[in-house]
């Protein structure tokens, strides 16, 4: 008992000590710790404020406030453990060495990273353009900092790494896409009524653009007739609905004003040879 006793005491003892030695320096480290608290949620806020207030996309300004709270922290955090006197070297060489460690495993993570703020920054697109890149199409619904969503007109859901995108030729067709396509007329048909009935076959289309004009006319002259040309804008959401209903709107409307649709023709000539 006495033993446990003079144990118990020899522990009070060293806190007691410590306390003594070290309470105004832990209490000066708490209070640090809670002032830098403070600090760092209104130095992230007023960063996130300001980034929106010049119109930065609200990804890249999330992202910037919550790296400046985590920096203003781990510097709060060596100033507080400073003042218990606790060497912060080591932690710094550690905290070193693990960034570069970190770095090198996620290479690949960090350039899509940094590809994301460039796409952020940049702005060549936003949600609700319809791009092609790396052999996929789609509308982009989600930019973000790693990857960029977009979706085709199946509905189906593509995923892109940023780096796949910063560096590559992108093509940007905002919210719609073109539609392109070339059929033969006869030639004893008008081709010039055959243009204006087409382009107002498309413009009663709902799915058809408003703001971009549609395209018709003579493309070529073909073997079997007069090859018309056109081309027109469609949301891409609807574009294989816009596009069957399209092509069913201009045969309905060639065929009601007698303007024909050739099949293909070969004439076959026979020649007799003297003797057979």
């Amino acid at each position: 008992m006495e033993q446990q006793l003079a144990e118990f005491q020899s522990v009070y003892n060293q806190i007691e000590h410590f306390l003594v030695s070290y309470s105004f320096q832990l209490l000066g480290a708490v209070i640090v710790l809670l002032l830098g608290l403070v600090l760092a949620r209104k130095l992230g806020n007023l960063a996130e404020e300001l980034m929106v207030k010049h119109d930065i996309d609200v990804t890249l300004s999330r992202f910037t406030a919550s790296a400046v709270k985590v920096i203003v922290m781990i510097m709060v955090a060596v100033i507080a453990l400073s003042q218990i006197g606790v060497s912060v070297a080591p932690f710094v060489a550690a905290i070193g060495a693990v960034s570069l460690g970190a770095g090198l495993a996620m290479q690949r993570m960090l350039s899509n990273y940094a590809a994301g703020v460039t796409i952020v920054v940049t702005r060549p697109f936003v949600v609700g353009d319809t791009i092609s890149v790396k052999g996929v199409s789609g509308v982009v619904t989600q930019v973000r900092l790693g990857n960029t969503i977009l979706t085709n007109q199946d509905n189906v859901r593509i995923t892109i790494p940023n780096h796949h995108i910063v560096g590559e030729i992108i093509h940007n067709s905002a919210s719609e896409s073109i539609v392109e396509m070339n059929f033969d007329i006869a030639y004893d048909s008008d081709p010039l009524k055959a243009v204006e009935l087409i382009k107002a076959a498309l413009e009663s289309q709902a799915g058809v653009s408003k703001t971009r004009a549609p395209q018709v006319g003579i493309h070529d002259f073909g073997a079997n007739g007069f090859t018309l040309g056109l081309r027109f804008w469609a949301t891409t959401g609807l574009l294989f609905q816009t596009r069957c209903q399209t092509n069913a709107a201009i045969h309905l409307v060639l065929q009601q004003n007698g303007i024909v649709i050739p099949a293909p023709q070969r004439d076959v000539r026979l020649k007799q040879v003297q003797g057979q």
